[in-house]
């Protein structure tokens, strides 16, 4: 069984009764939301989401469409999309690192002997910004993290307007990122993924 199809936080929720045709048959219909592992073939739905919350902001994406297939390619279990009735709403894409702090090469690397998760990128579809979903998204992650043996903690580097939305979710600003992307500068934060034998004695991981 893998770690996903044990972890209740990651199946589909509020699942829609089926409805009936004008035949009296029973229709298909999608879960209502349901939260899943990303796919290459997602890799579009992605960078369109990415493409419109960065790049009006930043002038750039942080994962480029081929960036993003790489690394769904590589490690499409250190991803997580929020989908609604089959609409994907929000997403996160991770790889692993395997350093203290954040470099130019975590940009690109994916490291499978590290411990450490790198956030690439977390973004919201902008229909459904300012409803919360970026913060129940993370929760959702995180706690999927912890069922995974080789996870210690979740590093990321945001913008300095972003670094209070972080600390709600639990991290902790570690102080400037070596990291620079033009000219933009950054805060690299930090979050430990403890309770790994607790979580999965608890949670069938």
């Amino acid at each position: 069984m893998s770690a996903l199809s044990a972890l209740p936080f990651l199946k589909p929720v509020h699942l829609r009764s089926p409805r009936s045709s004008p035949g009296g048959q029973r229709r298909h219909t999608l879960p209502a939301s349901e939260f899943r592992c990303l796919s290459p073939e997602d890799a579009v739905s992605v960078f369109e989401i990415e493409r419109e919350a960065f790049t009006s902001v930043s002038g750039d994406c942080p994962l480029h469409l081929d960036e993003i297939r790489h690394f769904l390619n590589l490690c499409p279990e250190l991803s997580l999309g929020w989908f609604e009735e089959g609409r994907l709403v929000a997403f996160i894409i991770g790889s692993l690192w395997d350093q203290e702090r954040l470099s130019q090469a975590a940009l690109t690397l994916h490291k499978p002997q590290g411990s450490a998760v790198h956030i690439h990128v977390l973004a919201v579809h902008r229909t459904f910004r300012q409803q919360g979903k970026g913060s129940i998204l993370m929760w959702r992650y995180l706690q999927y993290l912890r069922c995974l043996p080789f996870a210690r903690r979740v590093l990321l580097m945001c913008e300095d307007f972003l670094v209070p939305f972080y600390q709600k979710c639990g991290f902790e600003a570690l102080g400037p990122c070596e990291v620079m992307v033009g000219e933009l500068a950054f805060v690299e934060m930090q979050h430990p993924v403890r309770g790994h034998a607790f979580m999965r004695r608890n949670s069938g991981c």
